[in-house]
């Protein structure tokens, strides 16, 4: 790992959210801002990490430069949302693949 992580450095964000970005090919600020909390979220998740909403709500704040527990409700139920499109899409393009 490496010693100066700017990960580590970003609110919200400890040693394991960081080793879970770097495992998911997120290395830094501008990766982290490039992909957005959400596909961090699960890019983070497709590697097997069990991370919990927490972590979405962190990367959000990360990016805000907020304490994920100052994110609005409007803003979590927003995220969520986003998520919850984002499955339903990508459930949708498997069943169409499968059906091929």
């Amino acid at each position: 790992m490496i010693m100066d992580d700017e990960l580590q450095r970003m609110k919200n964000l400890g040693k394991t959210s960081a080793q879970w970005l770097h495992a998911a090919g997120i290395h830094n600020a501008a990766d982290l801002r490039r992909v957005g909390a959400i596909h961090a979220y699960r890019a983070v998740r497709t590697k097997g990490f069990r991370a919990s909403k927490v972590l979405l709500y962190a990367l959000e704040g990360a990016l805000l430069d907020l304490h994920w527990c100052d994110l609005s409700i409007d803003r979590k139920n927003s995220l969520n949302q986003q998520l919850e499109r984002l499955g339903s899409r990508q459930t949708a393009s498997q069943v169409m693949q499968a059906g091929k």
